[in-house]
């Protein structure tokens, strides 16, 4: 829950932000000269991007989140079988253990999304954020990709 309600604080403040700039970079057009209408269109970039980075971002969590409630329907979830330092991180040498069994099980089936999506969770374990990132997607790609009921 926590985590949630970061992303939607975070991006409050981003869409807030791309409204200012957005407001800023009509003001320098509406000036009129050469300078700040460049300026201006420069700066109505900035919040475009944003936007389409933020919707993007959104779209990723809403279908993440979407398979790890499918996955727990089914009971497939991983379960957290990681040893913790005292003060609550999670030991190198057992994340790359668990890593290493995930990544044995999704050779064994690459084309099954969950598999794709235990993975992602070892790589995040692992502390290795672009490869899990790049193996969420695999599995929501896997997963729009399923005919249905299957």
């Amino acid at each position: 829950m926590r985590a949630k309600l970061t992303y939607a604080v975070t991006a409050a403040v981003l869409v807030f932000y791309f409204v200012l700039a957005g407001s800023r970079g009509v003001l320098l057009i509406r000036h009129g000269t050469l300078l700040t209408v460049t300026f201006g269109v420069a700066v109505l970039i900035l919040p475009v991007i944003g936007v389409w980075f933020l919707w993007k971002n959104t779209q990723f969590v809403r279908r993440a989140n979407a398979l790890a409630a499918e996955l727990d329907a089914e009971g497939g979830l991983p379960v957290d079988e990681l040893v913790r330092t005292p003060s609550g991180r999670i030991d190198r040498d057992s994340a790359d253990a668990v890593f290493e069994r995930r990544r044995e099980e999704t050779e064994d089936s690459p084309d099954d999304w969950r598999s794709w999506f235990r993975l992602a969770v070892a790589y995040q374990d692992a502390r290795d954020t672009p490869r899990a990132r790049k193996a969420m997607q695999r599995a929501i790609a896997l997963h729009m990709d399923e005919p249905a009921g299957a």
